[in-house]
Order: C-alpha cells, then sequence, then structure tokens
C-alpha cells in the first residue's frame, strides 16, 4: 500500500484533528496557544481543498502526516506540513516535502516556519530552502521565517 497519496475532502476532519495535536509543539515554542493553526475550523479545513493540493501520510489506517501546496504566478506555497508527534523523526516530514514538490514543476517553492522553530528551519534547509526575510504575518505575532527553493535548486538534496 502507497503511504502517501493524495487526500479527499472525507479527510479533513482527520487532518484538522492531526494537526490540532501536531501544532501544539509550536504552541508551547511561544507560549502562544492562539497560533493559527489550533484556531482552524472544520470549514476552513474543507475549504483549503479548493486551492491546495492536499496529501496524507497513512500509516496503519489513520493519517499521520500532511502537507498542502498550492500554485500561483509560478510560486508554489506550502503550507501546513505536520506529522503526528508519536511517529516524528522517522523521516515523515520529509517523505511529504518531496511528495508535494513532485506535483509542481518549475515554480519556486515558499513556505514559512516560526523563527525559533530550529527543528523545523533544520529540516527545510536540509531540503535545500533557504532564509529570504523574517517578519509577521498579520493574524498572530509570532515571528517567522520566510523560505524558499528556486526551481532549478530542486533536484539538488
Amino acid at each position: 500500500m502507497e503511504l502517501v497519496s493524495r487526500a479527499t475532502i472525507e479527510d479533513a476532519c482527520e487532518i484538522l484533528n492531526l494537526q490540532k495535536l501536531a501544532y501544539v509543539s509550536e504552541a508551547e515554542i511561544y507560549n502562544d496557544y492562539t497560533i493559527m493553526p489550533l484556531q482552524e475550523d472544520l470549514e476552513s479545513a474543507k475549504a483549503s481543498f479548493q486551492k491546495n493540493i492536499v496529501l496524507k501520510y497513512v500509516e496503519d489506517r489513520m493519517i499521520i502526516g500532511s502537507v498542502r501546496g498550492y500554485e500561483e504566478n509560478g510560486i508554489c506555497y506550502i503550507n501546513k506540513l505536520m506529522v503526528h508527534p508519536a511517529c516524528r523523526n522517522r523521516g515523515i516530514g520529509q517523505i511529504l516535502m518531496t511528495e508535494i514538490e513532485s506535483h509542481f514543476t518549475d515554480v519556486t517553492f515558499r513556505l514559512f516556519t516560526g523563527a525559533q522553530s530550529e527543528k523545523n528551519i533544520a529540516v527545510y534547509e536540509k531540503l535545500g530552502y533557504t532564509i529570504y526575510k523574517t517578519g509577521k504575518l498579520d493574524v498572530e505575532d509570532t515571528q517567522f521565517v520566510f523560505m524558499e527553493k528556486r526551481a532549478e535548486h530542486r533536484h539538488a538534496q
């Protein structure tokens, strides 16, 4: 059985539950439990399927990882990479990232993560992403690093 596949809107509830579990560790880093991934509701999670390709990583019939991505004007925005806390450090995040990237060609990949999220930053750097700016979003107070991987560096992992 293939572990990574495209999620459907029927998976939205399970992915949202995973998201709320997975992002607690981010909230703990910043001592802020109002971060956007913890506030998302089911309606919003379902709506994300209209714009994004949503992938899921399934093990023992449970979704233990997910990632989303969409393309706009030659840029692929990757977001909501998550892995169940009990399943981390097994390479699942890297597998999901490689798979989501394979759905897009000739694009620059962009994502953001918390500036204090050292493990996340290290994973993205290992996959060829570099920080191009830091800043905040209008929706929360967290300081983020914005990272990108240019199309020509896609296979240089």
